[in-house]
């Protein structure tokens, strides 16, 4: 590929569900294939206990549905700025933090880029939310920190970072000079949002705003409001002293319906938590089933069930989630009405943050010519509609969602060389 010779900076999109990576090639977005001739690679990954080798993407995630024996990790970025980022942990028989673990992932998508295009890339231009995490500064700083440190140690020289929505204005950048257009990109783990307006040399950012609330949000909510109760969420458990009853403790369960939270349960602590909680339950069934999910490690096998109703229920208005890989027939049943509740909050501080974002370029929502929606989550009925209350007059439109913000940055990455 003779037309990337002069490529030294290499686009990255390092999501919460999926990542891409991408250059440009005369001022055009050219992606790489990744992973068997698809741009996008799931952000997963398995430490397979034979093998000793770690799995990425699609065989990552095929690998936990086989059942095969190792460590399945998924939602990465959302431990970034977290403690949980330098703990140490055993993968492989290695001790490891987070930091290693996706500098690993991200050292495997340099290579699967370098080899496609026969060059090396010394130098990242990284995609990133407004805020890792909402309303803190000094997590916000951690999480940056943390990302960098990532890069470093995978091997790229230097990595330079682009707000993710801005990516994505560049990527649907045509405009008409003096048009402004906003940006709503929701993905895996945040929501960010873009004001820019069209100019003769392109485009000229307004605002940048973002919420930590993303996909795996709206699973775990799914999660815990259909599926949990099942395990003993909310159930009662009769007091260690006198008579009389109490609910159970919730941190188990919310802990089971956060992706990247799955793993630290798989312990024997968490199994000795679960049984105290079995021995003093009123419905010993629901933590019966809860035991055998620790100990069978179906905490991942759940969230996907959770996630494919999800996407089933938004798009044909009703589903089941799937349970019968713990015992037989079990399933919840879900539609566009249950699935509306339970996002509704959501939806809420979402369209809330796209008028604070147009609110804090002192506009208001008759200004804004476009609203073009990115990231897989975007994708949500009920996001659509409450963003379009917000902004009734204005045209919704929908640029590719997987896409649209590694196209944007593999333009911008040709700026670095």
């Amino acid at each position: 590929m003779n037309n990337l010779k002069h490529n030294t900076s290499l686009g990255i999109d390092f999501g919460t569900s999926n990542s891409a990576v991408g250059v440009a090639v005369n001022g055009k977005p050219f992606l790489f294939d990744i992973e068997d001739g698809e741009k996008t690679l799931p952000t997963s990954l398995f430490f397979d206990n034979k093998s000793k080798q770690a799995l990425y993407g699609r065989k990552a995630n095929n690998a936990l549905v086989n059942r095969d024996e190792g460590r399945y990790l998924r939602a990465l970025k959302s431990v970034l700025g977290t403690s949980l980022m330098h703990e140490r942990r055993y993968l492989m028989g290695k001790s490891v933090t987070f930091v290693d673990v996706i500098a690993q992932f991200l050292t495997e998508i340099k290579e699967r880029a370098e080899n496609a295009a026969d060059r090396s890339f010394d130098h990242a231009l990284s995609g990133r939310p407004v805020f890792f995490h909402s309303d803190n500064d000094k997590k916000n700083a951690q999480a940056h920190a943390d990302l960098e440190a990532c890069y470093l140690k995978a091997g790229f020289k230097s990595v330079s970072f682009m707000a993710e929505p801005e990516a994505a204005a560049i990527a649907n950048g045509g405009i008409e000079v003096g048009q402004k257009a906003l940006i709503v990109d929701i993905g895996g783990g945040t929501s960010d949002f873009c004001l820019f307006e069209g100019t003769a040399n392109g485009i000229n950012v307004l605002a940048n705003n973002g919420t930590r609330i993303g996909g795996t949000d709206f699973d775990k909510t799914l999660s815990i409001d259909h599926v949990m109760p099942l395990m003993g969420f909310g159930s009662d458990i009769k007091k260690d002293m006198g008579s009389g009853t109490l609910t159970a403790p919730n941190h188990i369960f919310h802990d089971l319906a956060t992706w990247e939270k799955i793993p630290a349960l798989y312990s024997n602590d968490s199994l000795r938590f679960a049984d105290g909680l079995r021995n003093k339950a009123v419905n010993r069934q629901l933590f019966d089933r809860l035991m055998d999910v620790l100990e069978l490690e179906y905490g991942h096998d759940i969230a996907f069930a959770v996630e494919r109703a999800k996407i089933k229920t938004n798009e044909a208005a009703e589903a089941a989630i799937a349970l019968d890989f713990i015992e037989p027939e079990l399933g919840v049943p879900l539609n566009i009405d249950k699935l509306d509740t339970s996002l509704s909050d959501y939806a809420s501080t979402i369209s809330a943050a796209a008028a604070e974002t147009v609110k804090s370029a002192e506009l208001g929502s008759a200004n804004i010519d476009k609203i073009i929606f990115v990231g897989g989550s975007s994708l949500m009925r009920i996001v659509k509609s409450s963003i379009a209350k917000q902004f009734p007059n204005t045209p919704i439109l929908h640029a590719d969602a997987f896409t649209a913000i590694i196209d944007g940055l593999a333009i911008a990455a040709e700026s670095r060389n």
